[in-house]
């Protein structure tokens, strides 16, 4: 099996907020021994006061495509899992302002990913001071599944609580990383 124009596995873990992204991204590259590409926007979003604007979402998506791209040099196990993807630029701006520039779109068709891991909104809400819908979460697991298909993406629908989820993930990765030998 190809990858996806890389000669490692991509997988990226996206899905609404607040449903264990960055957890099973981090949880992943330490059972997988590779290196997690983290979410570019919330390091950038940390002084905004969720006062966004398209500017902020370009300038998002140049970061996060850039950590990316710095990181998948430093692979050599041949895997890379990314705590999100360019794509989550795509929903935000679609929502927020109807309208995605151009080059993130080209970019999405462009930049693939192996698997993706869909985490379900099952887990409860947990606040903090960069997640904004907490009421809209089925809309935007909608949205997501939209945008994957939409892609033609190859992704697993990720649910359960605490280690449960941890090890259904790391699973559905294994299994993967398996078959593409």
């Amino acid at each position: 099996m190809s990858h996806s124009s890389n000669s490692f596995i991509k997988i990226a873990v996206v899905g609404p907020e607040s449903t264990g992204k960055s957890t099973m991204a981090n949880y992943l590259s330490k059972e997988l021994n590779t290196f997690c590409v983290p979410e570019y926007a919330r390091y950038y979003c940390e002084n905004l006061n969720k006062q966004y604007t398209l500017e902020d979402e370009i300038n998002m998506f140049h970061g996060q495509r850039a950590l990316e791209t710095a990181i998948s040099s430093n692979i050599d196990n041949n895997i890379l899992i990314c705590d999100t993807t360019i794509l989550t630029v795509k929903i935000w701006c679609d929502h927020l302002f109807h309208y995605t520039p151009p080059i993130v779109l080209q970019e999405i068709t462009k930049r693939k990913y192996d698997l993706y891991l869909l985490m379900d909104i099952d887990l409860p809400w947990e606040d903090d001071l960069l997640r904004d819908f907490p009421n809209e979460r089925q809309y935007f697991m909608k949205i997501w599944k939209e945008e994957l298909g939409a892609i033609q993406a190859n992704y697993q629908i990720i649910s359960g609580l605490g280690d449960e989820r941890l090890k259904y993930g790391l699973k559905i990765c294994q299994e993967f990383i398996r078959n593409s030998k």
